[in-house]
C-alpha cells in the first residue's frame, strides 16, 4: 500500500473527502518526522514505535573500486513493530 492508497481508503472508510484525508494523513506523518527530527520516541499503542538510531562515523570501501572512504556518523528513523501489530500479522482474524 502507497501514501495514496491509506488516503483513499481513510477517506472511503470515514466518509472524508479525499482532500481531506490526505491532510490528515499529511499532518500525522509530518508530526512523525518532526517528533524524530527531535530525537523524541513516537509511539502508536498497538501498531508500534518509531525511533531515531545512532550509527558512528566509519570508514567504507567502494565495492566497484575498493578505494577506502569516510562515511560520516548519521542518524536514522528506526521502526519496531508492537505486539498486537505482529500478532494480527503472524495470526490474522476474519473482519
Amino acid at each position: 500500500m502507497n501514501k495514496s492508497q491509506l488516503v483513499e481508503k481513510l477517506s472511503q472508510r470515514v466518509g472524508l473527502p479525499f482532500k481531506t484525508a490526505d491532510r490528515v494523513v499529511r499532518i500525522i506523518f509530518e508530526s512523525i518526522t518532526e517528533a524524530l527530527k527531535r530525537e523524541e520516541r513516537v509511539e502508536v499503542r498497538g501498531f508500534g514505535s518509531f525511533v531515531v538510531k545512532k550509527y558512528d562515523p566509519y570508514t567504507g570501501r567502494n565495492p566497484k573500486t575498493g578505494e577506502r572512504i569516510p562515511v560520516p556518523a548519521k542518524r536514522l528513523p528506526f521502526f519496531k513493530a508492537g505486539k498486537e501489530l505482529k500478532e494480527r500479522v503472524d495470526y490474522p482474524q476474519a473482519d
